[in-house]
């Protein structure tokens, strides 16, 4: 017998500034920031979208457990958008924010994508797609 995984739950990344992250998040992705009681009674941070969501722990701060090596800047996520790529595009545009590749083809989880890629306040790669 093996271990079957049904879906992603959350995820968490490190970052630099708690409210610089939630704010971009919510501005360039919209996504909601939610805080929360952990159960060790600290104040948390999440990113909620679809149905999961995005830990956020502050550097040097991390909430235990954690990784070994928690590092700001070092994620590379794909996110699967809703609405179509050019509505992204100008909604970035309109905030300022980078595009640093694309639109390109990739090959995601379920089949072909078109991408972009921005990076968040952090440095971290964004890869926003729509299935071709």
């Amino acid at each position: 017998m093996s271990v079957k995984i049904a879906a992603l739950d959350h995820l968490v990344l490190t970052v630099t500034d708690l409210a610089r992250s939630a704010a971009f998040y919510e501005a360039a992705l919209g996504m909601r920031h939610e805080t929360f009681t952990g159960t060790d009674g600290t104040k948390r941070h999440a990113l909620l979208f679809g149905r999961q969501k995005i830990n956020l722990h502050q550097a040097g701060a991390e909430f235990a457990p954690h990784a070994r090596r928690p590092t700001v800047g070092s994620a590379d996520l794909c996110f699967l958008l809703e609405g179509g790529m050019s509505l992204t595009v100008a909604a970035l545009e309109a905030l300022g924010v980078s595009i640093v590749d694309g639109p390109i083809r990739r090959t995601g989880a379920r089949g072909p994508i078109n991408s972009i890629y921005i990076r968040d306040p952090d440095g971290n790669l964004i890869e926003l797609s729509e299935p071709l």
